[in-house]
This record gives C-alpha cells, sequence and structure tokens, in this order.
C-alpha cells in the first residue's frame, strides 16, 4: 500500500518520485512480481514517516514504467487499475500492508445523459477557472469515448476539486449516483467562481 496525499482515479495516471526506504522497499517487491500496489488517500497527517489517518477506499495501480535515479530514487509512473475497501491494515513494516477487497464496477443501463451533463459540468467550471488563470480550459477538441465507467473516471480525474471531494467521488458506489455527485460539486463551485469574478464573495462552504 501506498498512502499518498492526492488520490488515484481507474484510469488515472500516477507519476511518484519514491525515495523513503519503505517505498522503495515497496517498489522492489512490486516489480519481483505482479508490479501492483494499493493507494489510498492520507486525510490527515504526512506522507513521509507514517503516523498518518488513512481513508478505507483507494484504487490498485499498475506499474508502467520505473527509472532509476541517484541514491537509489526512483521515478515511477502507474495507472489506476480498479477500486478497492481497505478491511484492515497490518504493520507497516517492510511498507505499508492492508488486507483489501476489491469494489466491483457499477453499470449502467443508460448513463449516456448524466454523462452528458457532468462533461458539461466539468468542462463549464474548467472554463471559468480558467478566466481566474487557475486550470485551463478543456479544448473543445476533445472526446470522451469508451467504456461509461471510464469515462466517468476521466471526468472526475479532470474535475478541478479538493482531495477531499475527489475521494468523495471515489468512494461513491455506482456511476449514475457518481456522476450525480459530481455535478453537484462541480456545479456548487462554479456559482462561487461565478460570484468571484462578478466581485462578490464566495459561499463558506
Amino acid at each position: 500500500m501506498f498512502p499518498l496525499g492526492t488520490v488515484l482515479f481507474p484510469e488515472a495516471c500516477l507519476p511518484l518520485h519514491v525515495f523513503e526506504d519503505r517505498y522503495r522497499a515497496l517498489m522492489a517487491h512490486c516489480l519481483d512480481g505482479g508490479l501492483e500496489f494499493g493507494v489510498v488517500l492520507i486525510a490527515r497527517g504526512s506522507e513521509v514517516g507514517g503516523g498518518d489517518l488513512r481513508t478505507d477506499v483507494g484504487t490498485v495501480a499498475r506499474i508502467d514504467n520505473v527509472a532509476e535515479l541517484d541514491e537509489g530514487r526512483l521515478l515511477v509512473v502507474a495507472t489506476g487499475q480498479r477500486r478497492i475497501r481497505v478491511e484492515g491494515w497490518l504493520p507497516d513494516a517492510p511498507f505499508p500492508q492492508a488486507e483489501v477487497e476489491d469494489l466491483p464496477p457499477s453499470p449502467c443501463a443508460n448513463c449516456s445523459p448524466v454523462l452528458v451533463n457532468a462533461e458539461a459540468s466539468v468542462r463549464r467550471l474548467r472554463w471559468l477557472l480558467s478566466e481566474l488563470e487557475d486550470v485551463p480550459p478543456l479544448s473543445p477538441q476533445l472526446q470522451f469515448t469508451g467504456h461509461p465507467e471510464q469515462i466517468g473516471w476521466e471526468l472526475c480525474d479532470m474535475a478541478p476539486l479538493t482531495s477531499l471531494d475527489q475521494q468523495r467521488l471515489l468512494a461513491e458506489d455506482g456511476l449514475a449516483n457518481r456522476m450525480a455527485l459530481l455535478i453537484d460539486m462541480c456545479d456548487a463551485l462554479a456559482e462561487d467562481v461565478n460570484r468571484l469574478l462578478a466581485g462578490g464573495s464566495t459561499s463558506s462552504n
């Protein structure tokens, strides 16, 4: 397990700079076989040194590429694969470990409308934030294709939300429910940004 200060969604890319001894040992273990490790968000605490509070829903990551640097450091590129729930944490030595179960995908008979609405909300929010030069807008030429579940995760990853809001999306079961939550989050933040651009104040939420 690799607790991080960021959320990894399935289908998303995860670049890592690995320098702690325990995570170098974790990478060596993964490279010996399997190439997979779990990622969970650190809800409170630090990525370095342990003693953190970790969320119980995370993502399995698969190692795509590894580059060795000086002093034993590594640059690792991995990709999110599937959701997991932590059933129990084991001792951290020689690296964090946990008992986990896979969370099943969430099929949706007719998710096209909610995916279209979610894409519109993400695009609108990013366009508004681009006016503040916070994030770039999504290109009009960008087309979301593939399985509905994959598109949903891509939209979650592209939404400029806080890590705790991203964790709520990751933990939400059901594609339709997840997209409805994404729409609510993006639209609420977009209204705050609208008020800011108009010279008003944002809400306290």
